[in-house]
């Protein structure tokens, strides 16, 4: 009687069978050597939690804190390190439980568990969006002439504010 191989013995005499690949110069995917490489680094350093906070830092936390502080790191164990202005240091050490509350509620889990402040100044705002202002009555006209043909009021309204918008960020400021 002759015995069949089990599944893992297969496994094995089909890798032992196949012959070594060459290395072969050229372009080659990337991505889960990449992976490999960033995730243990990543996840030292916050993950994307710290991503996700600054990008909405001014909505999770509220202006009045967000015009005086900035996150810069999220450390293991939940520790969110935060830029805080010097003035503003010692009311925002008071009111820390209610800044890890918010983060915590903004991720729905309890990703900060405490807060290291540090007294610097914080880093450059980004500028302030202009002011749609008026425009001349040319560009009015301009304006009302391209869009004269097209029914949709919806579509007609957005085309308008992109008009002007355009325009007005062409104007020289006065």
């Amino acid at each position: 009687m002759e015995q069949t191989p089990q599944p893992e013995q297969k496994v094995a005499s089909l890798a032992a069978a196949a012959p070594e690949r060459e290395r072969r110069p050229g372009l080659r995917a990337i991505g889960v050597a990449a992976t490999r490489l960033a995730g243990p680094i990543v996840a030292r350093h916050g993950g994307g939690a710290l991503v996700r906070v600054k990008a909405e830092w001014r909505s999770i936390i509220g202006a009045e804190i967000a015009a005086v502080t900035w996150p810069e790191a999220l450390g293991p164990g939940g520790v969110l390190k935060l830029r805080v202005v010097p003035a503003a240091a010692l009311e925002l050490q008071h009111r820390a439980p209610l800044v890890i509350d918010r983060i915590n509620g903004y991720f729905g889990r309890p990703a900060v568990t405490r807060l290291i402040l540090v007294q610097r100044n914080l880093p450059l705002a980004p500028p302030e969006p202009r002011r749609i202002g008026p425009l001349s009555t040319d560009g009015e006209a301009a304006i009302e002439q391209k869009i004269a043909g097209i029914a949709d009021p919806e579509l007609r309204t957005a085309l308008s504010a992109l008009g002007r918008a355009v325009l007005s960020a062409q104007a020289p400021d006065g």
